[in-house]
């Protein structure tokens, strides 16, 4: 990979400074939008070869990266688009279905799905490709905790990372059968779903837990296997009949490995694993559960 590929980043708050941070140690020159005296100060502190106030003011770059807030993010890769190049933007691709639908089929708009690049996600998806034991019954998904800063719902921040991964582990997105929701004065804090039959999908998330927890268990067949955080250096396998038996995985940060994906696509690579398309039909399913919930979308 080329040194020195220039790429935009449209946010620089607290997921920007460190999408920034990694780009930087990607060899990149990164040009950044920031808007807020914080962000700049962020964007100046991080190393920015230029910071300006727009989109449309970026200088001549290969790629953008979004992390702006959800509600903006069809406006500003509509803008990102305008340029003629390609485009990472945070999850979700919207909160807005019909955005979502429409951005679904842009060819150069990708979705940072940093599940997908979790190393032991990625060991999981193997399990289950591989038939190491035994044929795949289902995937149980928790993400849980206490509080939200974003500008949507925990449902629409959350969900997303849980479809994603079901997407590299089952290798399809389930359809939606049932959900519930912890949902107070009309927001939503939580939601436990059912997706698919065989194999099936149940997942919970929530902001509004007395524990932290991330964890992605794969049911097979013949045992299970699965990853107790997200910070975890091993998988827990268990066979039927057999002790558990612990397994390493790589600890490098997911969200590095996603924007190396993205860079490289900029230096003639494959495209990164969430297309536009893909992240739509997440938007789509995340809205169908949230209407068996009797929540709003």
């Amino acid at each position: 990979m080329r040194e020195g590929i220039a790429v935009g980043l449209v946010g620089c708050g607290r997921w920007g400074r460190f999408i920034l941070r990694d780009l930087l140690s990607l060899g990149c020159r990164v040009s950044v939008v920031a808007r807020s005296d914080a962000s700049r100060a962020a964007a100046s502190e991080g190393g920015a070869a230029a910071i300006v106030a727009s989109t449309s003011e970026l200088p001549e770059v290969e790629g953008v990266v979004v992390a702006v807030p959800t509600q903006t993010h069809a406006q500003i890769c509509d803008e990102a688009l305008a340029r003629g190049v390609p485009v990472f933007v945070e999850k979700p691709l919207s909160s807005d279905p019909a955005d979502a639908a429409r951005l679904g089929g842009e060819q150069r708009l990708f979705v940072m799905d940093k599940w997908r690049y979790h190393p032991g996600i990625e060991a999981l998806a193997g399990i289950a490709r591989e038939g190491e034991l035994g044929l795949v019954v289902g995937l149980r998904s928790t993400r849980i905790g206490w509080g939200n800063p974003h500008d949507v719902d925990a449902v629409w921040i959350l969900a997303p990372h849980d479809l994603a991964l079901a997407v590299e582990i089952l290798g399809e997105l389930p359809e939606a059968r049932s959900a519930v929701a912890d949902s107070v004065g009309g927001v939503a804090h939580g939601l436990v779903g059912l997706l698919g039959e065989r194999p099936w999908h149940a997942l919970e998330v929530s902001s509004r837990s007395v524990e932290r927890r991330r964890e992605v268990t794969l049911v097979c067949e013949d045992g299970v296997a699965m990853l107790p955080s997200g910070y975890s250096d091993q998988l827990v396998v268990r066979r039927e009949g057999s002790e558990p038996k612990q397994r390493e995985v790589s600890t490098e940060f997911p969200l590095l490995r996603e924007l190396r994906a993205f860079v490289e696509h900029l230096d003639g690579g494959p495209p990164p694993k969430s297309s536009a398309a893909e992240g739509a039909a997440i938007v789509q399913r995340i809205a169908e559960l949230r209407a068996l919930a009797g929540l709003a979308v």
